[in-house]
């Protein structure tokens, strides 16, 4: 018996999917009438069905495949959207901040986890002495795109507030160690 085989969507082609699909949900809802009601409700009902058809296959794998496929960005960002995602949202907002680490770095700033308080994450930045300056991209730009990694890993969160530092200016240990004749 040969295996049929199916092509999968390359990411590119999923995002061009779910933008679609964002316009026609928003177009619907815009639309008046009981048509709309019971077509909004359909959709409803069958993300709820698939929600727990995806709850019923990671109840079935081991947990070697539950990591695998939690870790795949759209069956995550499904498991997070059906509220069955197996790591917490902490973990998964300090691995994003991690990813982000290395362009921040680039930048000449650093960002650091510093955790969650109630549904809030708490995030370190550090720019370059005296500010980011035009070789950090803004502290604004980096701010914004810590914001939506977080909350787009961990939607459940309210918020993402930066602990915004400087790091010191470079002071040379000989002015530290002078001491001046009385």
């Amino acid at each position: 018996m040969a295996e049929a085989t199916t092509a999968r969507l390359a990411d590119p082609d999923v995002e061009a999917r779910l933008v679609r699909l964002d316009r026609a949900l928003d177009s619907l809802e815009s639309a008046p009438g009981p048509t709309t009601r019971t077509a909004t409700e359909a959709v409803a009902l069958l993300t709820e069905v698939y929600g727990e058809a995806l709850a019923r296959v990671l109840d079935r794998a081991d947990d070697q495949l539950v990591e695998r496929l939690a870790e795949d960005e759209l069956l995550g960002h499904l498991l997070v959207l059906h509220d069955i995602h197996p790591e917490p949202a902490e973990r998964r907002a300090a691995r994003a901040v991690e990813r982000l680490r290395p362009a921040v770095q680039e930048r000449g700033g650093d960002v650091e986890w510093a955790g969650v308080e109630g549904q809030v994450a708490r995030v370190r930045l550090t720019t370059g002495g005296g500010g980011c300056g035009s070789g950090c991209g803004g502290g604004d730009e980096v701010t914004d795109a810590v914001r939506a990694a977080v909350l787009a890993a961990a939607p459940e969160l309210t918020a993402v507030e930066p602990l915004t530092e400087t790091a010191p200016a470079f002071v040379p240990l000989t002015t530290l160690t002078h001491r001046s004749a009385p």
